[in-house]
């Protein structure tokens, strides 16, 4: 200790005198190396033995950007200071997702929301609905030919390869996206030909991917100019969209509890994490792929308006990682689909039951949050 102490003062000392050019100047030791890139030499590519006939393709790792680099630039370089975002980029709360052929629409609110504005633009196009059910978040349209519907729509299908011999119908699925508050729109199709009775059946997955993409392009730019000047609520698609038809809480064959809530997997989903969210427990983590809610009993839920006060930022009473770990009370809350409802379980791991007594404390908050 005594021995870095004296090194340390015998380093200040240093410093401090005149002519230490040989350790912090621009030829010392310790000289800022910032900008010896500048003078860095480009070498010839590395070359493989003449023996060897195939070989995979050598790229560089760090390869010069032919648009920034120039040889001529000497000394220190100044790092440009960053220009403004401008005010209306990503405004819009709608956004399009592609997968492979098929597209859809992100949009940044609940399903609430989303729906009436998605009505809006099929009707505003000449579009007949025929079902709408808000409770599953799905609408379809009657059967159509296209110089039925507005003249910029008949023009838009006929583009995608949609003849004036044929009739379309749309389906449209509005369902919670995986972030909270969130939703993914998705437009299916069908086509027959004109003057047909043939009940032409949606598929799961597109067939028409050209009439399908130029509806959901069309839509995404009618939802951003909705959303610019303020969209309206579907008070039926809000109070009913994920609330389950049917809750009930009973035991298994082992006698573990079990919450049952309603048939419809997607909405089940949805209303479980809002009850979750509305709890007293902290949920972690997700997982929608497995059915899965990761909950911390042993931590309070959190709220977006919580921020820690004053004195507590300032003595950091908050809790460490190595406190949170320590007192962690974890349990998985499972979504499965059995038979013709949707079963809620709570277990410790993938292998082991939750104990009765927590299981029912915690599926009874997520039935009294319901609804």
């Amino acid at each position: 200790m005594k021995r870095m102490a004296g090194l340390s003062a015998l380093a200040l000392i240093i410093s401090s005198t005149s002519g230490c050019g040989w350790i912090w100047g621009p030829e010392g030791y310790f000289r800022d190396r910032g900008s010896d890139y500048l003078e860095a030499q480009q070498t010839a590519p590395m070359q493989l033995p003449p023996d060897v006939s195939t070989a995979k393709r050598l790229d560089p790792l760090l390869p010069i950007p032919r648009n920034v680099a120039d040889d001529t630039a000497k000394g220190e370089y100044v790092v440009p200071r960053p220009q403004p975002l401008s005010a209306g980029a990503d405004a819009s709360a709608y956004s399009l997702q592609k997968s492979g052929d098929s597209r859809s629409i992100l949009a940044q609110n609940p399903p609430a929301e989303a729906w009436p504005v998605a009505v809006q633009f099929f009707q505003d196009n000449g579009f007949r609905l025929d079902e709408q059910r808000p409770q599953t978040g799905e609408f379809t349209t009657t059967w159509q030919r296209s110089d039925e519907l507005s003249a910029a729509m008949a023009k838009r299908l006929s583009a995608a390869g949609v003849s004036t011999d044929s009739e379309i119908r749309a389906r449209v699925r509005v369902e919670p996206g995986v972030q909270r508050n969130t939703s993914e729109i998705y437009v299916v199709t069908a086509e027959r030909p004109a003057g047909s009775t043939a009940d032409v059946a949606f598929t799961n997955r597109s067939v028409n991917t050209g009439l399908d993409a130029a509806l959901v392009d069309d839509m995404l730019a009618s939802m951003s100019r909705i959303s610019e000047k303020g969209g309206s609520v579907s008070m039926l698609a809000s109070r009913d969209f994920d609330t389950p038809s049917r809750v009930s809480l009973n035991v298994d064959g082992s006698g573990n509890p079990v919450l049952n809530v309603g048939s419809d997997l997607d909405r089940a989903w949805s209303s479980v994490g809002r009850a979750l969210e509305q709890g007293e427990w902290r949920v972690e983590d997700i997982n929608r792929s497995l059915g899965l809610y990761y909950i911390n009993l042993a931590e309070k839920a959190e709220k977006k308006d919580d921020k820690p006060g004053f004195f507590s930022s300032l003595f950091g009473s908050a809790p460490n990682k190595e406190e949170v770990e320590a007192r962690a009370e974890r349990y998985q809350v499972r979504l499965s689909k059995v038979g013709d409802s949707v079963q809620v379980t709570v277990e410790k791991n993938i292998n082991t039951v939750a104990p009765a007594d927590v299981a029912r404390k915690v599926l009874t908050v997520i039935q009294d949050n319901l609804g």
